[in-house]
């Protein structure tokens, strides 16, 4: 090979490599295969528009992302008939044999795309592997657009939990778990799915932070044998969130030490110091009120001036209005994020009345 088909070819090679493992910084500037489609599909005079404007679109560009791989063999040789003009591959019975052999395997590899393709799209995309995926969730009298149709109302909720790179996301709403990547999409109910940690690695930095990070492995294993497991794999900062969106517990079948977050670690010890406080006997005659922080508990925290410092600690008149995590956050919230070890010995204002008060002076309630 010359210096041109060299060049050509390596050039190839990374336009595939960025075609079928998209890096990140391609991702954040639109450059995928993915986002090129849905731009013209937004698009009312495209033909693409016509088509995937339909409950189908997820099975359209799944479809329209597989043609499109299955054409990179052709597209070489397309490419090199203009690379290499005088090897005369534009002209098929002219080209060296091994050429036409190529030429005849990637026509073979873009009938075969084709074929799969239509099968996938025959009986309204019921034939689609994600079709097929969600069918099994199906009730009898339904069919695999119900479950799309479910799946697509709890993931436009605000409150659904969702982390991950593009190329394998996590998503978790109230009834689903699912698993996101380029060309494949797994999902699980979480009524009838066991999740289980079963192993972590440590990294001495994250990009993002500059800090040290502890990824963990998380497999989801459904009761319905029909469902594949799969694992998933998060920040073990998020695993506290992901918990709160469960409505059953994580196995932790290897033992594996969960690292928390700066967060998580001074509302455990806040929690400890706040016990050994005194107790603010609560007699008003009025029951307590929600925190007004969260609205879930029952607030059951008292700021009074315990503190035998002269400082600039203040007394606070509000009745209990706050529970213990709502104000250990309010305190953590107002500290130097990157000085925390002053945080225990800081002062920050009540959220109510702005009265600045210690740790000491954190009351829990006895009613």
């Amino acid at each position: 090979m010359d210096r041109i088909d060299t060049t050509f070819t390596f050039a190839y090679v990374v336009f595939v490599i960025c075609v079928l493992f998209t890096p990140n910084e391609f991702r954040s500037a639109g450059l995928t295969g993915a986002e090129y489609f849905l731009r013209m599909a937004r698009q009312r005079r495209h033909w693409l528009y016509s088509i995937s404007h339909q409950e189908n679109d997820p099975n359209f560009f799944t479809t329209l992302l597989f043609t499109t791989c299955m054409f990179l063999f052709a597209g070489y040789y397309i490419g090199m008939c203009f690379a290499e003009p005088e090897e005369s591959l534009i002209y098929i019975h002219l080209a060296s044999p091994g050429w036409q052999l190529y030429f005849v395997l990637s026509m073979a590899f873009q009938l075969l795309g084709a074929a799969i393709a239509f099968y996938w799209s025959t009986r309204e995309w019921a034939n689609h592997p994600i079709s097929k995926t969600l069918s099994t969730f199906a009730l009898p009298q339904s069919s695999w657009r119900a479950v799309a149709s479910s799946i697509n109302t709890e993931f436009r909720r605000i409150e659904k939990f969702a982390t991950g790179p593009p190329d394998a996301r996590v998503i978790v709403t109230d009834t689903w778990v699912m698993k996101v990547t380029t060309y494949w999409l797994h999902v699980a109910q979480q009524q009838d799915t066991h999740l289980t940690v079963i192993g972590s690695k440590q990294h001495d930095l994250s990009p993002d932070s500059n800090t040290p990070v502890q990824i963990l492995t998380i497999s989801v294993a459904s009761i319905n044998p029909r469902i594949k497991s799969f694992n998933i794999r998060l920040n073990s900062t998020e695993y506290g969130e992901l918990c709160e969106k469960l409505h059953a517990p994580i196995r932790n079948a290897t033992n594996v030490v969960v690292h928390l977050t700066l967060s998580e670690l001074f509302l455990e010890t806040f929690k400890s110091h706040v016990e050994i406080n005194q107790v603010y006997k609560y007699r008003s005659g009025q029951e307590l009120e929600p925190c007004i922080g969260c609205m879930q508990t029952i607030a059951n925290i008292k700021l009074m001036r315990l503190c035998q410092d002269d400082g600039e600690c203040q007394e606070c008149y509000c009745r209990p209005m706050w529970c213990i995590v709502c104000m250990g956050k309010w305190f953590a919230s107002r500290q130097d994020q990157t000085r925390p070890e002053t945080w225990l010995s800081s002062m920050v204002p009540c959220p109510t009345c702005r009265a600045k008060f210690c740790i000491l002076d954190v009351c829990l309630v006895d009613s």
